[in-house]
């Protein structure tokens, strides 16, 4: 085992430990999931009293990704995705998405949480002139996911490919070095490919964002969130598209495939910045 990989393996949890809470269970309560358990649901419920908004915030989030599909394949025409911290399987993932509009899209999904594992073969369903794939891996060990096979024999890394990391780099410190983990990866993609991320904010209300912060860290989870100039700077290398790095509601709504995804109107109805970069 190489190094990279012995890194990787050392930091992978192989069982799932109901006892402590974890980001993907207690993100999956909050879209109305069933598979999360008390500790997932004590974590969800202390946000959620400092943040009654945050199931709809979720939502919002969620929704965000599918317009970043649509947006990375009709606008973009890129038709390949990595998506890193995909967390438990859902309505609308990405593949699902991808390829309704493209059914030859290919999709990578990465996550380090063994229940996302256990949901792998939903994740790895596929129409038969696309492919998906599911890697268990740690975001913290860039190497490590470029390194897996599965990686390159699902993705062409000659043509571009949408690197999804959405609701994610909050549990990075700076000293955990984010932008050099996505300058690794962003290295290994090729021109055109695109830089897509969502960012939790104290911007809109610090006081209730320092809460879920204390909330989260008494949980045993890091939580991070980011200014808007924050945010900006993990898209480095790449040119941010239009509209910018906007409140996760306001980026391109009308990419929303149903009237109901479009009736949140203030900007700040939802603590997330989102963005998309492309790579020169």
């Amino acid at each position: 085992m190489s190094d990279s990989k012995a890194r990787t393996a050392s930091r992978l949890p192989t069982t799932i430990d109901t006892s402590v809470a974890h980001e993907a269970r207690v993100y999956d309560y909050w879209l109305g999931g069933r598979d999360n358990y008390p500790a997932d649901r004590a974590l969800g419920d202390a946000i959620a009293a400092h943040v009654p908004a945050i199931r709809e915030m979720a939502r919002a989030n969620r929704a965000f990704l599918a317009r970043a599909v649509r947006f990375a394949i009709a606008e973009l025409g890129v038709t390949q995705f990595l998506d890193i911290g995909t967390g438990i399987p859902t309505a609308g993932n990405t593949h699902e998405i991808a390829q309704r509009i493209d059914p030859a899209a290919r999709v990578v999904y990465v996550d380090n949480d063994p229940i996302v594992l256990a949901h792998a073969r939903a994740l790895m369903a596929s129409t038969d002139e696309g492919a998906t794939a599911f890697v268990h891996a740690d975001l913290h060990d860039p190497a490590a996911i470029l390194a897996e096979p599965v990686l390159t024999e699902t993705l062409d890394l000659d043509r571009p490919v949408a690197l999804m990391l959405v609701a994610v780099l909050m549990y990075f410190r700076d000293e955990d070095d984010p932008h050099g983990i996505l300058a690794r990866l962003l290295d290994a993609l090729p021109s055109g490919s695109c830089l897509v991320i969502t960012h939790p904010t104290a911007d809109f209300d610090a006081r209730a964002m320092k809460n879920v912060v204390l909330a989260s860290e008494q949980a045993g989870i890091t939580f991070y969130p980011r200014s808007r100039a924050e945010t900006e700077n993990l898209f480095a290398g790449t040119e941010i598209l239009d509209p910018g790095v906007v409140p996760v509601v306001t980026w391109r709504p009308d990419l929303a495939d149903d009237a109901a995804a479009t009736t949140a109107t203030d900007p700040e109805s939802a603590w997330y910045w989102a963005g998309i970069g492309r790579k020169p």
